[in-house]
């Protein structure tokens, strides 16, 4: 059964928004790195600045929901407030995930064709029809 998270994009400040959030709902974060752990990405040299911007990060917030998010960099353009939530849907098997990836696309934009990942995940991107932007996401690692 497939689960829907929040996935939030910062120009810059993810750390500290998630240093905030985490004072805010408690525990402790289940992913938290960085572009230079992940460097060269897809052939791509990050400048210097860029590496130590948050990649991906994790927190739960309760036995359901996941709060995410990640640093956008400027080969991406600026985020604009209102574009920067995604949601973030976590499917129990492969075949789920091409399922409810093409179904979400018909009619709108695939920004990130689903694949697997350099970071083990089966992962893509879309904006639906309605202008929503959404992220699919079968773990391979489960």
């Amino acid at each position: 059964m497939a689960r829907i998270n929040p996935y939030l994009t910062f120009n810059g400040n993810c750390e500290q928004a998630f240093i905030f959030y985490l004072s805010v709902f408690g525990g402790k974060f289940k992913d938290f790195s960085r572009f230079g752990e992940f460097s060269p990405i897809k052939g791509q040299e990050l400048p210097e600045s860029d590496l130590n911007k948050i990649m991906h990060v994790s927190l739960p917030i309760s036995k359901e929901t996941i709060l995410m998010g990640s640093d956008a960099l400027p080969i991406h353009g600026a985020i604009t407030i209102g574009q920067n939530l995604s949601l973030s849907v976590d499917t129990d098997t492969k075949e789920e995930a091409d399922k409810i990836f093409n179904q979400l696309a018909k009619g709108g934009k695939i920004t990130m064709p689903i694949a697997t990942t350099f970071w083990g995940a089966y992962f893509g991107m879309l904006i639906d029809p309605f202008g929503i932007i959404w992220m699919v996401n079968y773990d391979e690692k489960k």
